[in-house]
């Protein structure tokens, strides 16, 4: 059924092209409504032109992020014309009926490319003009949609020949209207996956050699190659996959040069200094007994004296992962052919953490607080000194990648010893100080990170014993003092930092 084209609403970001539109709608005796740029521009041509606030009574507000989102305006769209309850409604509202939109979208797709800020790609993300198309669309028995400027030159030669439209053409143009849409919101959706980096593709998959176990099927869900290239090495295996990620995860929460050494999702090494280099040798020398087939992390290039130091060394690497490596570092490592090579290709991990539990899937927030000097709030008497604050701080990170109930404790900027998975604090502590004296680390001028309160004073007394000489922990027990107390008996510094990091 033909229909005959008597208004207009027209509102475009891009205005190429819309000029001879615009006149060709004026000769046809076509009502022309519009908003704010783009009447502006109809204005200049001295074509008559409606704005969409004399129609609303109600301006635009927000910036513009609202100002077709009204009811005489998309009544006037999606209203049925063969409705006698639609006409009804509509007499009654005084709505008056837009037969034709011509509406494009803000340039979404453009403004990424150009490597916009995310405020302003955001603004970027169209609302009415989206909402108008897909209005148009629905309404296609009555309604002629432009959604795409190449479709001007094929819509002005039928308005040469008169303002009607044809039902197989406006089913036409609904269609490619809805294909414009659906294009817009795959970028917007495919931009916010990789920002969140929570959405799977469930279509990639990558069979494991087996899970945690050999007697567990396993595979990996998603692209491994957004996270990290394969230089060389083994595929990878189930429990290779989470202990990397445990990995790269510690080191990520450092400005500075960090090294970290992982076996079983804990940190059995990891050091802060001032080059990477030597950052290694000290995470090495935390414990040179679980470094053997542990996973490596760098968060700087790895280059050809750290690969000469664990050829050295004879160290069993099962991974090693770092932004980049220099091309002597890997030759070296083409000697061990087994060791997987992994270069690290995303600056942050996913925002979002899954899992299954019972039928169902839990999700939380990915813990991405990293304590500041700022968060630190002194509770003893004696202030801690600058090397016990920056100690304090690489231990604090220490414990929140460590698995509860966690205990570390830093030297120098280098985790002299750790105790994790434990069911008591004091077992944890207990487990670290007996460490660090098995592989000969002083503690004296030690600084104990714990990543949840002291519920006794304990494991104050017990690190104050053995040399320690501050604490840092979330607080939040209502027996704190006792431990405030025990610090202050002993001449340790403490701090609290109100964020616990547990990790079971």
């Amino acid at each position: 059924m033909n229909k005959r084209i008597n208004s207009a609403l027209v509102s475009v970001f891009n205005k190429d092209g819309l000029e001879e539109i615009v006149k060709l709608l004026t000769k046809q005796n076509v009502k022309i409504i519009s908003t704010g740029g783009t009447a502006e521009f109809i204005r200049k041509l001295n074509v008559p032109v409606t704005e969409v606030e004399t129609i609303t009574n109600f301006p635009a507000v927000f910036g513009g992020r609202v100002k077709t989102l009204q009811p005489q305006i998309f009544g006037g769209i999606l209203n049925r014309r063969d409705n006698a309850e639609d006409q009804k409604e509509k007499a009654k509202h005084k709505i008056e009926d837009i037969d034709l939109v011509i509406v494009d979208l803000y340039p979404f797709e453009e403004t990424l490319a150009k490597g916009g800020t995310p405020d302003e790609i955001i603004e970027k993300i169209d609302i009415g003009g989206i909402a108008l198309i897909r209005a148009a669309a629905k309404n296609f028995n009555d309604v002629v949609v432009i959604s795409s400027k190449n479709q001007y030159q094929v819509f002005c030669k039928k308005l040469e020949q008169g303002a009607e439209s044809t039902l197989e053409e406006r089913r036409r143009l609904a269609g490619e209207a809805f294909a414009v849409t659906s294009v817009y919101d795959s970028a917007i959706c495919e931009y916010f996956q990789k920002i969140s980096r929570a959405t799977l593709d469930i279509n990639s998959r990558v069979s494991l050699r087996y899970g945690e176990n050999p007697h567990q099927k396993a595979e990996f869900i998603g692209k491994l190659e957004e996270s990290f290239i394969q230089l060389q090495g083994k595929e990878l295996s189930y429990n290779n996959l989470i202990d990397t990620e445990a990995a790269i995860a510690v080191v990520s929460d450092f400005k500075d040069p960090a090294f970290a050494i992982i076996k079983h999702m804990n940190a059995c090494g990891l050091s802060v200094q001032k080059d990477i280099f030597k950052a290694y040798k000290e995470a090495y020398k935390a414990d040179p007994v679980s470094a053997f087939g542990g996973i490596l992390a760098a968060n700087r290039e790895v280059g050809g004296g750290i690969a000469k130091l664990i050829k050295k060394q004879e160290l069993f690497v099962e991974v090693i992962i770092a932004p980049d490596f220099s091309k002597e570092a890997l030759e070296i490592f083409k000697e061990k052919k087994n060791c997987r090579v992994l270069r690290w290709q995303n600056p942050a991990l996913p925002e979002k953490q899954v899992r299954t539990c019972f039928t169902g899937i839990l999700s939380q927030d990915r813990d991405t607080q990293v304590e500041k000097e700022s968060d630190l709030k002194v509770v003893t008497k004696r202030k801690p000194t600058k090397k016990e604050i920056r100690d304090m701080l690489v231990a604090a990170v220490a414990t929140k990648h460590l698995k509860s109930n966690a205990i570390a404790l830093v030297k120098n900027g280098t985790l002299a010893s750790m105790g994790c998975g434990q069911t008591s604090r004091i077992d944890a502590l207990k487990q670290a100080i007996d460490k660090a004296k098995r592989f000969k680390f002083s503690l004296k001028g030690a600084v104990m990170s714990s990543e949840a309160f002291f519920p006794f004073p304990d494991c104050v007394e017990l690190a104050a014993k053995n040399g320690i000489s501050a604490a840092i922990q979330p607080g939040g027990s209502k027996n704190d003092q006792a431990s405030i107390d025990m610090a202050d008996k002993y001449k340790m510094a403490m701090v609290t930092t109100s964020f616990r990091h547990f990790k079971h």
